[in-house]
C-alpha cells in the first residue's frame, strides 16, 4: 500500500517536530514536507501534491485560512486538516467554508490524528470530537431543528450514495459549501458522520419529505 503524502505547516519548529514525530511511527504515512506559514504551504503543496496538508490557522504573513483559501482556488487536489488550538466557531466555519476537509485540535491524540489523516485523505469531513458535540448541543433547540430545503436535497443525495462531488455537480453547488449544508444538518440531526446522518433522516422522515 503506498504510503499517505502529508505536508505540516505551522509556524512554531517544535510543533511540527512533535507533529512529525506523532505520524513517523506509521508506515502508512509519510511526511513529504514541511512549512512555517501560509505561503510556504501553498509553494510546497503545489510543488509536491501532499495526500493531506496538516494547516494551523493562525500564522504570521499569510495564515491558514487564507493559504485554504489560494489552495482550493488553484484547484489543488491535497485535502486540508486544519490542526489548531482555536476551537471558536468563528475559527471552524470559516476554515471549513474556505475548503477544509476537517477541523482537528492539537490535544488529539496520536490515534486520533492518524484517524482523521486518513479520514481526510478519503476526502470524508472530520470534526474533533468537542467540536462536534459542541455543534450539536447548539443547534438542538426546537426551532434549529428543521433542516432547510437545500441541507434535505443534499442529505438525500448524500441516501443515494453520492460523494459531496456528485452532489455538487447535481445541485450546483460547490464542495465546500456541500460540506457546509452536511455539517449544518449533522448538528440539527444530532449526529456526527454521513451514516448517522441518514438513518436519522429516514428515521424522523425526513428524506421522504426531501425527495421529488
Amino acid at each position: 500500500m503506498t504510503a499517505l503524502r502529508l505536508l505540516v505547516v505551522d509556524d512554531h519548529p517544535v510543533v511540527r517536530d512533535g507533529i512529525v514525530g506523532m505520524l513517523a511511527s506509521d508506515p502508512e504515512l509519510e511526511v513529504v514536507g514541511q512549512a512555517a506559514d501560509g505561503a510556504e504551504a501553498i509553494r510546497l503543496a503545489r510543488a509536491l501534491e501532499p495526500d493531506v496538508v496538516l494547516m494551523d490557522l493562525r500564522m504570521p504573513g499569510t495564515d491558514g485560512l487564507a493559504a485554504i483559501r489560494e489552495l482550493a482556488r488553484l484547484g489543488i487536489a491535497s485535502r486540508v486538516l486544519v490542526l489548531t488550538t482555536y476551537d471558536a466557531d468563528a475559527d471552524v466555519l470559516p476554515a471549513i467554508e474556505a475548503g477544509a476537509t476537517g477541523y482537528l485540535l492539537k490535544d488529539a491524540s496520536r490515534e486520533e490524528l492518524v484517524r482523521a489523516v486518513r479520514v481526510a485523505a478519503a476526502g470524508h469531513a472530520v470534526l474533533a470530537p468537542s467540536i462536534a458535540t459542541r455543534l450539536v448541543d447548539r443547534v438542538r433547540a426546537p426551532e434549529s431543528a428543521t433542516l432547510t430545503p437545500r441541507e434535505l436535497q443534499v442529505l438525500a443525495l448524500v441516501a443515494d450514495g453520492a460523494t459531496n462531488r456528485q452532489v455538487g455537480a447535481a445541485l450546483h453547488l460547490g464542495e465546500t459549501t456541500v460540506k457546509t449544508h452536511l455539517l449544518a444538518a449533522y448538528g440539527k440531526l444530532g449526529v456526527a458522520d454521513r451514516a448517522a446522518a441518514v438513518a436519522e433522516g429516514f428515521r424522523r422522515g425526513l428524506l421522504g419529505q426531501g425527495r421529488g
